[in-house]
């Protein structure tokens, strides 16, 4: 007998795979000696009302132990090539596009501007203890991308775009744990994704492909509108059948590099705003309804408001929901300030954090409009050096090297009020306490504190938390613009816009299924 079987049960015997056992054999009416083999396959936990439920769906076998895994195992070997693609950078698309190009039989040569997982670490240590920014190495740039170094939420409701399961397994493959295959909103965490990563680089190398660490583009070969090549910091010119461009939205010199040749560019709406931190046991309590969640994990939370800034409608919504984890220094220049979150694979910190953010539109860099499809970026950049300034200034520091990050209460926020002190925090280079009302713009700061207060309503005590800024690299500024069919470059021939920074994805399973994509795309008109 093996059979599939749902269930909604406590979190104690859901949890607990010896109360499992004890719950199924019950049920099932088994006595004791009878053989008993059950894995789990699907798990959501409902906490809608006090009495928080776990639904499952089970696989049990009475005779013996199941045979075969609950996932694929995807092989690649060395094959001849017949075409090349650069892809360039090492994030999830850029990983995944090259496991694609193997696939396929087209060779991959990944170029990856910043350093390996292993060499990444000791940039991000120097960014956390002596606020150093290295622009090549940092929170954003290096192998896995900014992904590396996050929760590692694997969860995307892009679910046309490609074959979630698919990406889930070969993560699996690679060292991620069968648990993301799950639970119905799977994380690796940022103490196992580096595994994950170099494990996948082993396989592209290992069966033919190509990877390059400290590799700059910065240029683009382009003739009669086809790209067919890239030129990297040290000289040397790349070619290749195509060009996959997955550099993250972070990478503002590709841009300007593209907007500099006269590549089709578009400035993109993209959002702005703060990391809200509270401690994890508040959330925990507003969440399942309880002073003690028992086995449950640490809670996380998403909330939407809907404010008016002169009369236009502006979204204010929570962003990367970190349970457990912390805010860590994400800029990738020295002279901004951006933050970002993350949580191990336990998100056992005693902090909880999320980005709340504010719907940027064109009315809030008409100021920047010269820049053209850049004009988004600019406003970005703007607002990222405005705060850097202001912390500097309220330092009395004449030194330009600080990642010290303005704060503020929410209570004193909704005061226009600089906080006398400021809470505990996870933001290891240190805070300093100011008024987000003089930092951020209006068409910010205005919607920003009518969406707290709104937030505030719908989970109470919610602003007895503490904003910690900026928080501004939600999606990229600029989008470029693709063929809907061919996903090649609307005007130029065997170049790839892809994911994040071509605005086109919103996370890691969203990008690398975009990468997947372009490889496809290409292997269907050039194969």
């Amino acid at each position: 007998m093996q059979n599939i079987y749902s269930y909604v049960l406590q979190p104690h015997i859901a949890l607990d795979n010896n109360q499992l056992e004890g719950f199924l054999r019950e049920t099932l009416k088994l006595k004791e000696e009878q053989s008993l083999f059950f894995r789990k396959l699907k798990q959501s936990i409902d906490a809608r009302k006090k009495d928080v439920k776990i639904n499952l769906e089970i696989e049990v076998s009475l005779k013996k132990p199941f045979e075969n895994a609950t996932f694929n195992v995807y092989q690649y070997h060395k094959k001849s090539f017949s075409k090349t693609i650069l892809i360039v950078g090492s994030g999830p698309a850029g990983l995944f596009a090259a496991l694609r190009c193997l696939e396929l039989g087209i060779k991959p040569i990944v170029l990856e501007r910043g350093k390996d997982v292993r060499a990444r670490r000791r940039d991000i240590a120097a960014i956390n203890k002596e606020q150093l920014v290295n622009p090549e190495s940092n929170y954003c740039f290096g192998e896995g991308g900014a992904g590396t170094y996050s929760d590692g939420k694997l969860y995307t409701r892009s679910k046309k775009r490609g074959d979630v399961r698919r990406i889930l397994e070969i993560l699996v493959n690679h060292g991620a744990t069968e648990q993301i295959l799950v639970d119905a909103h799977p994380h690796i965490g940022t103490n196992k994704l580096p595994i994950v990563v170099s494990n996948i680089r082993e396989t592209i190398i290992s069966a033919g492909g190509e990877v390059h660490f400290d590799t700059k583009v910065v240029d683009f070969v382009l003739d009669n509108n086809k790209m067919s090549g890239v030129v990297t910091s040290d000289g040397k010119t790349w070619h290749a059948d195509a060009v996959i461009l997955a550099t993250g939205h972070s990478a503002r010199d590709i841009f300007e590099v593209l907007h500099k040749n006269k590549v089709l560019l578009q400035a993109k709406p993209f959002a702005l705003g703060v990391r809200i931190e509270h401690k994890q046991f508040f959330v925990d309590q507003c969440q399942y309804h309880s002073d003690d969640r028992g086995l449950l994990p640490a809670a996380s939370y998403s909330l939407v408001a809907q404010t008016y800034f002169k009369n236009i409608q502006r979204g204010v919504f929570s962003f990367c929901m970190c349970p457990g984890g912390f805010i860590v220094p994400s800029s990738t220049e020295q002279h901004e300030l951006v933050v970002n979150g993350m949580s191990p694979s336990r998100r056992d910190s005693v902090y909880a954090n999320s980005g709340v953010v504010v719907a940027v539109n064109e009315l809030d860099w008409e100021e920047f409009k010269d820049y053209g499809p850049l004009a988004a970026l600019q406003f970005q950049k703007h607002v990222e050096q405005t705060a850097y300034e202001k912390v500097k200034n309220a330092l009395g520091n004449q030194e330009s090297v600080h990642q010290t990050m303005p704060a503020q209460r929410i209570k004193d926020f909704f005061r226009n009020k600089k906080s006398v002190t400021l809470e505990d925090t996870s933001y290891q280079p240190g805070l300093l306490a100011m008024d987000f009302n003089d930092i951020l713009p209006d068409t910010i700061s205005v919607p920003l504190k009518d969406g707290l207060k709104q937030f505030s309503n719908k989970m109470k005590n919610y602003d007895q938390g503490q904003m910690i800024g900026i928080e501004s690299r939600t999606s990229s500024p600029v989008r470029i613009p693709r063929d809907k069919e061919t996903l090649e470059h609307l005007e130029i021939s065997g170049f790839y816009p892809c994911a994040e920074g071509a605005g086109y994805a919103g996370g890691i399973v969203s990008a690398a299924m975009d990468g997947e994509r372009c490889v496809e795309a290409f292997a269907l008109k050039y194969l």
